[in-house]
């Protein structure tokens, strides 16, 4: 989760009206689903106040057909939470029991991932607690420490334990401190996926990415930046390509991204990341990414690795 969008109420209502049109067609009392289904594998529940209605709604305008739903961990006044800032992932997404209560009726459709804050005494016990119910994967994890801390360390000792993925909001000087060490992770718990995403995390697919401090960076690309390093050099660490990261990663250089997917086309998972209450329009990252990912891969088996296999794959759907 990285940003508030701009909630345009009238693209909701528009998009609402054309909903069986992007998502189904009704023929005969049964509903076909698309010929292209599409795996978003971030999304959240109450995301900026907006109800799960409306996100379900907006889901299925974009043509998603199966979302995973990441919650945040308990709100809790610790430093790893900025002292309160960064409860409910900042924008006050729902938490495990929520998207659980959601999803639990809704798979295939929607499913859900277990998170709780690294350093409450409880969060093994709660994160396995949702993995036994079901959860895909644990993350969002979004808070205030080394990637490398004992906590975390115990986290990513879970997911071996029960083969999920771990994903993973990388700010700098903000969550998940200390990427350019992430590597020691890789190596330390080969067998764990890990998801990367967020602002630190696509803007250094750029070798010349030096100042850190710059969360969104524009302009050409050079290839051989720490992400593209750690996605060629280790088997276990994926990309995520939601949020306004991930889209600006692909849009500030055009040539840059085609050859980036095609080289890492079994590695890149889509995700919306999306607050947006319309589904479709400029106002709509998920769909905006989408778009991306199919003008700027090179082939149609590039494009629906990155919108479905990679991620059937990997959460064995």
């Amino acid at each position: 989760m990285e940003t508030k969008n701009t909630i345009n109420r009238r693209h909701f209502i528009a998009g609402t009206g054309l909903l069986l049109a992007g998502y189904s067609l009704r023929l005969n009392g049964a509903i076909l689903q698309p010929s292209e289904p599409i795996i978003d594998i971030h999304q959240h529940t109450d995301y900026a106040g907006r109800t799960q209605d409306k996100m379900l709604a907006h889901q299925r305008m974009m043509g998603i057909t199966t979302t995973i739903l990441l919650p945040g961990g308990r709100p809790l006044n610790y430093g790893s939470t900025h002292y309160g800032v960064s409860n409910g992932l900042q924008v006050k997404a729902g938490g495990n029991e929520v998207c659980y209560q959601y999803a639990k009726d809704r798979a295939p459709e929607m499913l859900f991932g277990a998170c709780e804050v690294p350093d409450f005494p409880g969060a093994i016990p709660e994160i396995e607690k949702y993995l036994k119910l079901g959860a895909k994967m644990i993350g969002e994890l979004k808070f205030n420490v080394d990637c490398d801390s004992p906590e975390m360390q115990k986290i990513y000792q879970l997911a071996q334990e029960y083969d999920v993925p771990v994903l993973m909001h990388w700010q700098y000087n903000m969550y998940n401190r200390g990427f350019d060490r992430f590597h020691k992770m890789l190596e330390k718990f080969p067998k764990v996926n890990f998801l990367g995403h967020s602002q630190t995390f696509w803007a250094n697919i750029d070798k010349n990415h030096a100042d850190q401090n710059i969360l969104y960076p524009r302009g050409k690309v050079s290839p051989g930046g720490l992400t593209d390093r750690l996605m060629s050099d280790y088997p276990n660490i994926y990309g995520d390509i939601s949020g306004g990261s991930g889209l600006s990663s692909m849009t500030r250089d055009e040539d840059h991204a085609r050859a980036f997917l095609g080289k890492h086309q079994d590695k890149l998972l889509y995700g919306s990341d999306c607050d947006d209450y319309a589904g479709h329009g400029p106002a709509c990252q998920g769909a905006g990414t989408i778009e991306a990912i199919k003008k700027l891969s090179a082939s149609k088996a590039i494009e629906r690795k990155i919108l479905y296999n990679n991620a059937k794959k990997m959460f064995r759907l």
